[in-house]
């Protein structure tokens, strides 16, 4: 039998009173490799912290029965004085002092592979990593002979390595067999089985309730048969016994009835699965191109001081398609979406282009408006339609009265990618969208991409993404922009 790495018993987690976690048992077996998965802030990152001793738990134990690597979460980059043995292997220049995001992640997760240990807590590595950063980790971990526990919103990362899932929904942690596809194939059963539950529920409920009415209208023909006037009633032999037969008569249907709502009452409801709306961003007349390339460049060079990026490159960008943009890290992606959205002079780009522009950045709001008003002060749909956006991007229930102001980074990142959609554009250009998203947002933001009926330009190094909503590709590759 495979041994015990790690070990949850009674654990609970609260803070401020609030309960984020409360697990009666989990353990992590020898050759087991599991991803969690779940919603921001749902404890994903708090959980793997108990597995790493990092924090304790409020009640309950945490048993850890092997040497262990931690891969944390990266926040920002940092200054390193890096082992140039390393930075060499990693294709980084020596002389790197400021390492950019995906090259501090790829020195982090060399310095954790350099060393076996039985069991591995990575949290959302792939974050900053290129596709050739997302292939190293790929490679490294595929044949790996230990227990793996992984946050990722990758869902090609999760489907290549993982066998379990983790599935964190208040609190509790649902346990699946498989990996992220086969979850995802498990949850549509779970919500067909609930949708037929729930009709099978509707149907039982509506049968009572007509076979207790029809009982109380029985029971009532009954009873006003039995008030006759006291002159008929004498005139009938055995009155006594027909008056009593009839209020007993009348009594046991009524008990009956309330015998049939006592039955409704105990009856398991059944919540109706809720469906998404469809979601189609509509052009308005202002806002319609008629381009058939909105945007073209001939012998087009692309440079950052003396760093030439994109060297004599002619492209057309076809009007009403989503462009997934790709290439290394520092190949000049996002430089050219910045390029585009101000609109650079040796760029040939439609006059009525109205460009909506998401950017890799920390986004903050000011305003003391709740989300819905603020969202509604800045679209022309209705509220009903603005609504589903909100509630596909998981803005549900309170979180609409939230003052955009209070809402912490990965909820104006998400409110931000909202208001681009609904707003008066024709061309977005979304530079790395997912990368603070987890993986139900992320569904979203495809969900608000095919129904666009807008043009998008993307920045993106998740290969399930792209091939999700990318009509096209183009890579930046040796200062060239090939179409793959």
């Amino acid at each position: 039998m495979e041994k015990i790495c790690f070990e949850l018993e009674n654990v609970e987690l609260a803070y401020l009173d609030k309960e984020i976690l409360k697990i009666n048992r989990l353990a992590i077996h020898q050759f087991d490799r599991i991803g969690i998965v779940g919603k921001n802030g749902v404890g994903k990152s708090t959980l793997l912290k108990l597995l790493a001793g990092k924090i304790q738990p409020t009640k309950g134990r945490v048993s850890r029965h092997v040497e262990y690597g931690y891969f944390e979460q990266l926040e920002a980059p940092t200054s390193l004085g890096a082992d140039p043995v390393l930075l060499g292997k990693l294709d980084i220049p020596k002389d790197s002092v400021q390492l950019s995001g995906g090259e501090q992640t790829r020195m982090k997760l060399a310095q954790l592979f350099t060393n076996y240990y039985e069991g591995l807590l990575i949290d959302e590595p792939t974050t900053h990593l290129d596709q050739e950063g997302i292939s190293f980790f790929l490679e490294e971990l595929r044949y790996y002979y230990g227990a793996l526990v992984l946050i990722s919103h990758d869902r090609r990362v999760l489907d290549e390595l993982v066998t379990t899932i983790w599935e964190i929904h208040e609190g509790k942690v649902q346990v699946y067999s498989g990996n992220y596809s086969e979850y995802v194939v498990q949850k549509q059963l779970e919500r067909e089985q609930q949708q037929q539950a729930h009709e099978q529920f509707i149907k039982e409920k509506s049968r009572l309730e007509k076979a207790a009415q029809e009982k109380m209208k029985k029971a009532q023909k009954v009873a006003q048969a039995g008030r006759m006037s006291k002159r008929e009633a004498s005139a009938l032999p055995n009155k006594s016994f027909m008056t009593k037969s009839k209020g007993t008569s009348a009594k046991a249907m009524q008990r009956a009835a309330k015998a049939i709502e006592n039955r409704m009452e105990k009856l398991q409801e059944v919540e109706a699965v809720s469906e998404n709306r469809p979601i189609v961003f509509r052009q308005t007349k202002a806002t319609e191109l008629h381009n058939k390339f909105p945007i073209m460049a001939d012998g087009f060079t692309l440079q950052v001081e003396n760093k030439v990026l994109v060297k004599d490159v002619s492209f057309q960008l076809p009007l009403g398609k989503k462009i997934a943009i790709t290439g290394k890290n520092g190949s000049g992606k996002s430089t050219l979406l910045d390029h585009i959205a101000n609109k650079g002079n040796d760029l040939i780009i439609s006059p009525k282009a109205k460009i909506g522009y998401f950017k890799q950045m920390s986004y903050q709001f000011t305003n003391n408006e709740t989300v819905l008003h603020f969202v509604k002060n800045r679209s022309g749909y209705d509220e009903t339609f603005l609504r589903s956006v909100l509630h596909l991007m998981q803005f549900v229930g309170t979180d609409l009265q939230k003052s955009v102001k209070s809402l912490s980074g990965g909820e104006a990142i998400r409110l931000q990618l909202c208001l681009l959609f609904l707003g008066e554009y024709n061309i977005l250009l979304l530079d790395e969208p997912t990368n603070f998203l987890d993986i139900y947002a992320i569904e979203a933001l495809e969900t608000f991409i095919t129904g666009y009926e807008g043009t998008i330009l993307f920045v993106s190094h998740d290969q399930q993404f792209i091939k999700n909503v990318a009509d096209l590709q183009l890579n930046i590759h040796k200062k060239k922009l090939i179409q793959k």
